[in-house]
């Protein structure tokens, strides 16, 4: 099929923003929202005609949610990202893309995402603008906290919540475990990540628990969250009493974690990128599949 020069041009910047923003990474958050639907289907037993629909919202919600997050921040930091050797060949302070092609995509991706979660539940559609609230405020928290990881951390955690809320109606408290689990793991992972700008953020003046501790305090806050992720798993896994496939994903998360934290040092953070990218995404898949396959298959 003939494309004409216009549409190319666009698709050419779809994908520049679609890079920019790492979309393939949305599965980092996205199978422990998927984990808090099936268990709202599993324990709490939804109307069985709208299954199907409301997780394909849920997956268009996150991924939108996401997409608008990803996007908010790399515009609001471009100026900072064109000062740092590590992100100055972003596309946005690279040149490559411009700013009002990419406010475009986000106000695209938000409303995308209201408009899911009008379709979800009038609760949720009211709840909207809060989620988005939050998810974009991140974008500011390294500026004025050093505890923005947290911030962060919160921002992927409430996608747990949410899920639950779209498919049943209301909150169940007993989820909060899981929100709090993704918060203190998001939070965990990118502290390490944040290693990597430790002279960058101290000589800008910019906020973050490696330059509040040093590196090798800041690892250290890292392991406690995880350890924290891995306790708020288990008192999920007996708040739904669940079986030994789930405790066996909880087993497993917690392996790959002490793998993540094998793999960076404070004298050496050459591994970052397999430790933030690579592990994480295999911490989420492999926790909803087990938890998937026990709910289906209780053992």
């Amino acid at each position: 099929m003939y494309v004409i020069p216009s549409q190319g041009r666009f698709l050419r910047k779809l994908l520049l923003t679609l890079e920019m923003i790492k979309f393939e990474h949305s599965v980092f958050a996205l199978p422990f929202a998927l984990t808090a639907a099936l268990l709202a289907i599993f324990r709490a037993a939804p109307p069985p005609g709208q299954i199907p629909l409301k997780l394909g919202l849920i997956v268009v919600a996150m991924v939108a949610a996401r997409s608008a997050a990803m996007t908010f921040n790399r515009i609001v930091d471009s100026e900072i990202d064109r000062k740092n050797p590590r992100t100055r060949s972003r596309q946005l302070p690279a040149g490559t893309l411009s700013a009002r092609f990419a406010w475009g995509f986000l106000a695209a991706a938000c409303a995308v995402f209201v408009g899911a979660a009008a379709l979800l539940s009038p609760l949720c559609l009211r709840l909207s603008p809060a989620a988005l609230g939050v998810v974009l405020l991140y974008s500011y928290t390294k500026r004025f906290t050093a505890w923005c990881h947290v911030v962060l951390g919160f921002a992927l955690g409430i996608a747990p919540a949410a899920a639950w809320i779209a498919m049943r109606g209301e909150l169940d408290p007993r989820i909060l475990w899981l929100t709090a689990a993704v918060t203190l793991w998001t939070g965990g992972f990118d502290i390490i990540y944040a290693c990597q700008d430790f002279d960058f953020d101290r000589r800008e003046g910019l906020f973050s628990l490696p330059r509040r501790l040093g590196i090798g305090g800041a690892l250290w806050v890292s392991r406690l969250f995880h350890v924290g992720m891995l306790v708020c798993l288990l008192l999920l896994w007996r708040s739904f009493a669940m079986g030994l496939l789930a405790l066996a994903g909880v087993g497993a998360v917690a392996a790959l974690l002490v793998y993540e934290h094998s793999l960076v040092r404070a004298d050496d953070l050459s591994r970052v990128d397999a430790a933030f990218f690579t592990v994480n995404g295999w911490v989420s898949m492999l926790f909803f599949l087990f938890w998937a396959a026990d709910l289906r298959f209780p053992l």
